[in-house]
């Protein structure tokens, strides 16, 4: 044999034994690999909460990742103190009921209606008030807006006159607090109970309220919220009540809220017909 055959005979049996070598490389490796997998599935399986650690960290991981990528906007939000919203569905089926009509009527979500109906419920056991009196005037007063305000300063969704009953927010957090929702129901109940209180009856209770008592008439104020009384008793009670929508909010014309050694100058007439405030009686003359 000529030596250049012997030189290619000893290339190609070099590359036959590179080859084999591989291979019994790879499929080791691959062997080893199955292994591997086969093991961390085992210990997974047999310790959940090692699962749950490595699926913590791999979302950090990741997370981290995604923050270096897009910068602040990936940070993810944080939750709010508070919950405004509460599905009807899970509530008592009579609150269930005011609280869907409510939403019809008004043509406001149920879910945060929701929450507003088992506070007036909450609110009615311990202040003896008929919840459904305390629904129908939050929907005389604002339509269910917790951002409505008067032109005087008759500010929520039961239109409380924020500067003349200042006291009663500054346990709560202060004048801000009016537009909390909750909050301004908690405080017009409060001064609902000393206007009923005042006048010896719901009727006078509700003209003292509208800041009507000193004044022939109120304006048909204490007859809406009334009317709606007896509408969302009935529908407390699963007697079928049409839902006619309300009429869109008009612009607050009349508001006062003074104290009532303060002269009302405008006729209570003038007052909105969605139910804006026309006065408040001041702490002091209760």
């Amino acid at each position: 044999m000529t030596a250049t055959g012997k030189m290619v005979s000893g290339v190609r049996t070099f590359a036959a034994d590179v080859t084999e070598g591989f291979l019994e490389i790879t499929h080791n490796s691959f062997a080893l690999l199955g292994l591997a997998v086969a093991f961390v599935a085992i210990a997974l399986t047999a310790r959940p909460d090692l699962r749950q650690a490595g699926e913590a960290q791999l979302m950090d991981w990741l997370q981290a990742r995604q923050i270096a990528l897009l910068g602040p906007l990936a940070e993810p939000l944080e939750p709010s103190d508070r919950t405004l919203a509460v599905n009807p569905q899970e509530l008592p089926q009579e609150q269930a009921r005011v609280a869907f009509w409510l939403s019809k009527k008004y043509r406001v979500a149920p879910e945060p209606l929701g929450l507003l109906v088992a506070e007036a419920y909450e609110l009615g056991a311990r202040t003896k008030l008929d919840p459904t009196l305390i629904l129908a005037i939050i929907a005389i007063e604002s339509g269910f807006n917790p951002f409505a305000q008067s032109p005087v300063g008759a500010q929520g969704l039961m239109q409380v006159m924020t500067r003349v009953h200042t006291d009663k927010y500054e346990s709560v957090g202060g004048r801000l607090a009016a537009f909390d929702p909750v909050t301004n129901v908690r405080v017009g109940v409060k001064v609902l109970q000393e206007c009923i209180a005042r006048a010896g009856s719901l009727e006078g209770g509700l003209r003292y309220y509208v800041g009507a008592a000193n004044l022939p008439d109120d304006g048909g104020y204490a007859a809406k919220v009334l009317a709606e009384h007896f509408r969302l008793s009935q529908v407390a009670t699963g007697r079928p009540v049409p839902t006619m929508p309300a009429p869109p909010a008009a612009a607050p014309t009349l508001t006062s809220q003074a104290p009532q050694s303060m002269p009302v100058t405008a006729p209570a007439a003038a007052a909105s017909t969605t139910g804006e405030k026309v006065a408040l009686l001041s702490t002091s003359n209760l």
